[in-house]
Order: structure tokens, then C-alpha cells, then sequence
């Protein structure tokens, strides 16, 4: 009996390594992109990029020279229906590793190009009149070996 369940528990160690090997991935995660989803309002499309250019292009150009990020992107197309976001702005880090403790340093890139506190303020209240935040989502890119 003894014998009979020891070569059973070697077939099924056997099989099961054999199975984890067919199952290897053939990818890796790459870099890390925040993204978020916005939706401008009715005439408010330019007014809200030429926005983003003097301040978030900004801030996020500076992250890249400070080796903060990898890059940046600012997508636009039309909404698919009326409750769709119509803007997407991405940030790719090199991991998570990289966006873990990096408030700080952002907050010393804004004060050094858009002001204190004060500023920011008024800037985000400038930004609420024109647009509406659907959320965000970071997510992993999948690099195949």
C-alpha cells in the first residue's frame, strides 16, 4: 500500500512540475502607465488642452528631466457615447517601485513651476469649470520575451 501511494505522489509530482513548465510565461510586465480619463466640456476642448500644455505638459516635461518618469502622453478622440471621456492623459514610469514616494518630489516640481498652494488651488478650480474627471487606472505593460 505504502508503495502504491509513493509512486502515486511521484507520477502526480511528476505531471505537475511538467504542467508548471508548459504554463511558463511568455511575457514580462514592463513599464508602468497611470492613466486617466477625462471628459471637456461642450466648447471647452481647446481652452482646456492650451491648459494642460502651460501646466501639466509642464510639470511633467520637469519629471522627465528629473528622471521622475519615462514619459508622458495626451490622447484625444471622440466619445463613444455621451457619458464616455473624450481625453486621456498617461504617465509611464519605469515600475511601481518608481511612483512609491514620488509625491513629494512632485510637489516640488509644482511649487516650482506653478506656485504654492494658493496657485494650485485656483488652478484646479479653473479646470473644474471645463472638465470632468471619469477616473484612472494603472496599469502594467506586457512585454513578450
Amino acid at each position: 500500500m505504502k508503495a502504491t501511494i509513493t509512486l502515486l505522489l511521484l507520477v502526480f509530482t511528476l505531471n505537475f512540475s511538467s504542467t508548471l513548465s508548459a504554463q511558463d510565461r511568455t511575457y514580462k510586465t514592463g513599464s508602468v502607465w497611470q492613466v486617466g480619463f477625462i471628459k471637456v466640456g461642450a466648447n471647452m476642448t481647446v481652452e482646456y488642452l492650451n491648459n494642460l500644455k502651460e501646466n501639466w505638459k509642464a510639470t511633467h516635461d520637469e519629471a522627465v528631466k528629473q528622471g521622475l518618469i519615462l514619459s508622458y502622453k495626451i490622447l484625444q478622440g471622440a466619445a463613444a457615447n455621451p457619458e464616455d471621456w473624450d481625453i486621456m492623459l498617461l504617465t509611464e514610469y519605469k515600475n511601481l517601485a518608481a511612483i512609491d514616494g514620488s509625491e513629494e518630489k512632485w510637489q516640488a516640481i509644482s511649487k516650482k513651476l506653478i506656485g504654492g498652494e494658493e496657485a494650485m488651488k485656483k488652478l484646479n478650480e479653473s479646470r473644474v469649470s471645463m472638465r470632468t474627471i471619469y477616473g484612472g487606472k494603472l496599469l502594467s505593460e506586457i512585454v513578450y520575451k
